[in-house]
């Protein structure tokens, strides 16, 4: 089913609730804990995770819900709200606010929904399949990109990369760069980097090892402002998506970024 005027103020509340849950604990006493994945969290990811579970089983008690703290919820409807509480914890804990609250909404797979929410600096993307993505309000667009060399590519971290996938990262680096490595990639920044490309300052984010929760509300957030989201095949990013992401603000430099890509030794991505 579209998506309804109701389905955007409950994402937009689920959002306020999940600020509310974490601003108190920025720069603050935040119980930091690690995984046994060695991921960091803290009671601001549990309490604002719980905070959104509380209003769904209010407002929305037929729909899934996957959750990056408290799993999978399962529903009836065939859409599943999927939450990432603090998408950044290692920013979050160590007081940069470039972290972001991310909520999608999800249907037979496919993300139509989504919001990139910064809660201390108080900004807000909104992407919802078939309208342009507004950022605090207001639409918002991607920017042009002329060629690849010269293109401002960012990432977390390469460090977070599978040990496969950093020859091709690194052969995207070298495309944009043209080989001058002090012109070199934007590290740190998790889904705060899609929020920007969504709004121009940024051309190219690429990642890999993403979960469903990671990606799913940076897809709507990117269309709809005008960028375009795949696979390091060029596959459009479902459920069913492995976690190799690219988000290109200029659609035109789709098959340059890919090309890149597979030209590091060992030829195909995943």
């Amino acid at each position: 089913m579209p998506i309804t005027s109701a389905d955007i103020t409950l994402a937009g509340r689920l959002a306020d609730a999940a600020g509310a849950a974490i601003r108190p604990y920025f720069r603050s006493e935040h119980g930091v804990e690690y995984k046994d994945d060695h991921s960091p969290v803290t009671r601001a990811d549990r309490e604002a995770e719980a905070a959104m579970r509380k209003l769904l089983d209010a407002e929305a008690p037929g729909d899934g819900v996957i959750g990056e703290e408290y799993g999978e919820k399962p529903g009836v409807t065939g859409r599943q709200w999927v939450l990432d509480p603090i998408d950044g914890t290692r920013s979050f804990t160590v007081g940069r606010a470039i972290f972001g609250t991310l909520i999608a909404l999800v249907e037979d797979g496919w993300p139509l929904l989504g919001i990139i929410d910064q809660p201390v600096q108080r900004e807000r993307w909104l992407g919802v399949a078939g309208r342009p993505t507004t950022f605090n309000g207001r639409p918002t667009r991607t920017r042009t990109c002329a060629a690849l060399e010269g293109a401002i590519l960012a990432t977390t971290s390469p460090h977070l990369f599978a040990d496969g996938d950093v020859p091709h990262y690194m052969a995207l680096v070298a495309a944009a760069s043209g080989g001058h490595t002090r012109q070199g990639p934007v590290y740190g920044g998790d889904c705060y980097n899609y929020g920007l490309l969504a709004s121009g300052h940024l051309d190219i984010v690429a990642e890999s090892g993403l979960q469903l929760y990671d990606f799913a509300a940076l897809v709507p957030v990117v269309e709809g402002a005008g960028g375009r989201m795949c696979d390091w095949n060029g596959d459009p990013l479902t459920a069913a998506s492995a976690g190799h992401v690219l988000a290109i603000g200029d659609p035109a430099r789709t098959d340059d970024v890919l090309e890149a890509i597979r030209s590091a030794p060992g030829g195909h991505a995943h």
